[in-house]
């Protein structure tokens, strides 16, 4: 058959005998469901072969293609276009713009800050605004379709600048204005990350404000919060204000009770989620199944000491009296050997430190002897900041009791990856196996709950959360985003010491209508739409 002749076959093709859950939680149906032009043409549970294009999935499981609502590729997407590290996990689509950080927009100190982020990814153009974003990713094919949140930290720092100054009346309006022109163009709500600069130096009057002056209604707002640990509680009611204030939708970003000296809070912490539900707000949440999180290892330093880019950050690295001012501000950590043990180096900038990646920093400093601290400053000055680090300070029991939640959507906090492990550190396993692993480990292992249910939080429950409307269900008319996988099979392969280990047991994803993997195998199909 011709190539063009194969083509017009596939835009029209039949999956058949599979076991099919829907995505909306109801219980699975042996059923054929049929494609065409990219879209679901009809379920029956009684096709007679006509000659169509047919795919058996006699004993696989069918379901919607999952949506990872927590990523980072707003510009890996143009370094990573085939997507292979989601797609071979089954995502479909992905939600980016987490944490107060997305690809527009960018203007004036924005600009500076965030040319990295266009070096580093090999991307020639540049961009300010969604359209202009747009347009540059027309200019690819991608593998998967890309949804995006936008970050305030963007809007901020387009508007503001990185100063450590609360908002004047214009430079809320000036805010306002540009969340409602990004959702204008597509955007489906406003991220913040308030452990990251300049989201760390807003108060929560600035984001309600901000919402409230947009007149914007039907977005989500999503929050990498202010404390995931000692102040988590807190820091949970701070984001549950903002839908109190404003009627949106609230989303808590990667939730968890970081550090071993907050992991006692999960009772209350799930309590204040389940309790907000039922006082008839809109929460929802999402989580890697892993128990470590993966962060720049600056992170593990005082907010203050970022106040004005990483220009800025690097002179106070330098300077003796912001070191000592450091010293008192970690004091604990600075004394707690466990603790700087629990931290793993995944990546650095330099061929000269590649053999630290995967090695802790108290084995680190300890190999030099030196203190963890003076070791982790110096460090961060030769690689000019560019140190990301894997925190190993997350219980595994409380992980479940927050997976279990209702409302608990799996994000891999990730951005697309090579499958290339040269030169790609020890990136977390989270962006080659979080959906095969929640799967395998947390839904059919240990059962926290039935797998219709752990599928319509990855499909539907995402696709209403993010505004995505025929995504994440198969119904009549809705796109023939699909995956096609053994529950006897399905596995994740990536691990800590080997994360780039694709996983197994998915047969099939389809991306509207187009199949990008067949036997677990990237076909070379890019499919992905802009949302």
């Amino acid at each position: 058959m011709k190539s063009e002749e194969t083509r017009k076959a596939m835009d029209r093709f039949v999956i058949k005998n599979a076991v099919v859950y829907d995505g909306t939680g109801a219980a699975a149906v042996k059923a054929s469901v049929g494609v065409e032009n990219g879209k679901i043409t009809f379920i029956s549970d009684s096709f007679t072969d006509n000659g169509v294009s047919t795919i058996e999935a006699e004993n696989l499981v069918l379901t919607p293609g999952f949506i990872d609502v927590h990523s980072h590729s707003d510009f890996s997407i143009f370094h990573c276009p085939e997507a292979q590290s989601k797609l071979l996990q089954g995502v479909t689509t992905e939600v980016n713009g987490n944490c107060g950080f997305s690809a527009t927009p960018i203007l004036n100190d924005a600009k500076k800050q965030l040319e990295k982020e266009f070096v580093s990814n090999g991307i020639e153009k540049r961009w300010e605004t969604k359209a202009q974003y747009d347009i540059a990713l027309s200019g690819i094919t991608r593998g998967l379709n890309l949804a995006t949140l936008t970050g305030h930290g963007n809007i901020r720092a387009s508007v503001m600048g990185y100063e450590n100054r609360q908002p004047q009346d214009h430079d809320l309006n000036l805010m306002a204005l540009s969340l409602k022109e990004q959702v204008a163009f597509g955007s489906r709500g406003m991220s913040t990350g308030l452990i990251y600069l300049p989201g760390a130096f807003s108060e929560n009057r600035e984001i309600i404000e901000i919402i409230k002056r947009s007149g914007l209604k039907d977005i989500v707002y999503t929050s990498h919060m202010r404390s995931e640990g000692d102040r988590v509680v807190e820091s949970i009611e701070e984001t549950l204000e903002v839908g109190r204030r404003t009627g949106i939708k609230i989303h808590i970003s990667h939730l968890k009770t970081a550090g071993k000296r907050n992991w006692h809070k999960i009772r209350e912490v799930v309590s204040t989620v389940r309790k907000a539900n039922s006082a008839g707000l809109k929460v929802t949440c999402d989580r890697y199944p892993y128990s470590a999180s993966q962060t720049s290892l600056d992170a593990v330093l005082s907010p203050w000491i970022y106040e004005g880019g990483d220009e800025a950050e690097l002179k106070r690295l330098k300077n003796r009296q912001h070191i000592e001012r450091l010293r008192d501000d970690l004091s604990p950590q600075i004394s707690d050997v466990s603790y700087w043990d629990s931290v793993m180096v995944s990546s650095v900038k330099s061929e000269k430190n590649k053999y630290m990646e995967g090695k802790t920093i108290g084995e680190l400093s300890r190999s030099k002897q030196e203190q963890p601290l003076d070791f982790t400053i110096a460090l961060l000055i030769e690689e000019q900041l560019k140190v990301d680090a894997i925190y190993f300070s997350l219980s595994e029991d409380n992980l479940r009791e927050i997976l279990k939640l209702p409302n608990c959507m799996v994000g891999s906090d990730s951005s697309l990856k090579s499958l290339d492990s040269t030169g790609g550190g020890k990136p977390h396993p989270r962006g080659f196996g979080s959906f095969p692993r929640y799967i395998k480990k947390y839904v059919l292992d240990e059962a926290l709950m039935p797998l219709e249910d752990g599928i319509r939080k990855m499909t539907l429950l995402p696709a209403r959360t993010f505004n995505l409307p025929g995504r994440g269900i198969i119904k009549e008319g809705a796109y023939a985003d699909l995956v096609v996988f053994s529950l006897e099979e399905i596995q994740d392969g990536a691990t800590y010491e080997s994360p780039h280990t694709p996983p197994s047991g998915i047969a099939y994803v389809f991306v509207n209508g187009e199949m990008a993997v067949k036997d677990g195998v990237f076909t070379g199909k890019r499919a992905g739409m802009i949302l």
